[in-house]
Formats: structure tokens, sequence, C-alpha cells
């Protein structure tokens, strides 16, 4: 577990001195947010909370899928083969990346709920900001391990452009930009089963003060095995032909 922590923390600051990540992973949410909710002065309360846990979300996917593209250029570099020779097996490296990924996604998170509350004025108790992040965290987890599985399977010009598309089709099918009561009723029907729809179920009835839904908890939860098992396999077809 030390050589984890060890490679999780030469991970974390290579990129958090990273200018592009801090710009687009962060600052990019937090512009949609206050361009979402504020344009024309009509958004209700209620609106520029689910907004909110929408934008947070979006910026906590952006961030974790990023963290593909970082291993795509690592695996061009040679960096693939010197962990082949560490004693860290496959899963414990897909880990150390899914952690690593797991803290860089907490400022996107976190900037745009702050945002939410001093600049939008939405309220909720202490205990409900707290589960809200903790949600936000644990559900951008399985878009860590797509971002991983892409970077160790594709090129870094190739992963970078797959993980944009990734983002921006869950996003939207998520419901993460506009409500999905605007989509016809066949599009909703497949959004539900997305990823993105659950983390923004769980963080509204959250937001709300309600239990979240069962559907949307066992809906986020395959989708995290089913990513988990791409991104191992991804792995040890990459080490293996490095």
């Amino acid at each position: 577990m030390a050589l984890v922590l060890d490679y999780v923390a030469l991970e974390t600051r290579r990129t958090l001195r990273d200018t592009g990540f801090v710009i687009f992973g962060i600052g990019m949410p937090v512009l949609m947010y206050l361009l979402f909710t504020n344009i024309g002065g009509q958004a209700d309360s209620g609106w520029k909370a689910a907004s909110m846990i929408g934008m947070a979300a979006y910026g906590a996917l952006g961030a974790a899928l990023s963290a593909g593209t970082g291993v795509a250029e690592d695996k061009a570099l040679g960096w693939l083969r010197q962990l082949r020779i560490t004693p860290m097996t496959p899963a414990q490296v897909v880990l150390g990346r899914a952690l690593t990924a797991s803290v860089v996604v907490l400022p996107a998170i976190l900037a745009v709920l702050a945002v939410g509350a001093v600049v939008n004025g939405v309220s909720m108790a202490v205990w409900q900001w707290a589960l809200v992040v903790l949600l936000l965290w644990f559900g951008s987890l399985p878009f860590t391990l797509l971002g991983i599985g892409n970077g160790y399977r594709l090129s870094a010009q190739s992963t970078g452009v797959v993980n944009v598309g990734c983002n921006l089709g869950f996003s939207i099918l998520g419901g993460l930009w506009f409500p999905m009561q605007f989509f016809p009723g066949w599009l909703q029907g497949i959004g539900t089963y997305t990823p993105t729809r659950a983390i923004s179920q769980i963080g509204t009835s959250l937001g709300r003060g309600e239990a979240p839904g069962v559907l949307a908890v066992v809906v986020l939860l395959g989708w995290l095995a089913i990513f988990g098992s791409y991104a191992v396999v991804s792995y040890r077809k990459a080490a293996r032909t490095a």
C-alpha cells in the first residue's frame, strides 16, 4: 500500500502543476454554471441548486477523464515499462491512478459548490453539503476508470478526442447541462441508465434531504464495475505490448 500511496502523491503533484487542467478542469464548470443560472436573471432557487449539482458533476467528470490523457502520454514516454519492473500489480497501478484522479476532482467539485453558495445563494444543511461532496467524489470514480482504460488502450491523441466525446455525450445524455424533461421520451429512457444521470438524481435527492432512489444507486455501481474491469484489462494489454 505504501507504494501505491507514493505513486498517488507523485501523480497528484504532476496534475495540479498543469495550468491547462486548472483553467479548463476547474474554471470552465464554474463559468458554465454562472452562465446557465444568471443569464436573464429569471432562474429560481430550485434550478440554481439542481444546476449547481449538475455542473459540479460535469467538472468532476472532466477532471476524472483527464487522468486518461496523462496515462496515454506516460505510455508513449515509456513510463509504463518502468512501472512493470516495480512490485505493483496491474490492479494496484490502476488503483493508484484512480486515487490520484479522485484527489484532483475535488477542486472542481468544491469550486462549483462554493460559487453556488456564495454567488447564487444556494442553501443546504451542513450534512447535505457534505453528502453531496462525497456523492460527487464517489460518482466521478467510474469516469476515472473509463479515462484510464482509454489511456492504456489508445494513443495520447486518440485518448484526448475519445475522452472529450465521452465527456460531452455522458453530460448531455445524463441531463447535466439541460433538464431531461426537455428531451424526447426515447432519449430520456436512454439517459436514465447513464452514470451521469444516476449522479445527478442521487445528488438532487440528497440536496432535498431525501433518500436516493435504488435504481440510481444500482446504475452507478454497475457502471463502476464495468469501467473498472475495462481499466484493468486495458492496462494488462498495454503492459504486454509496451
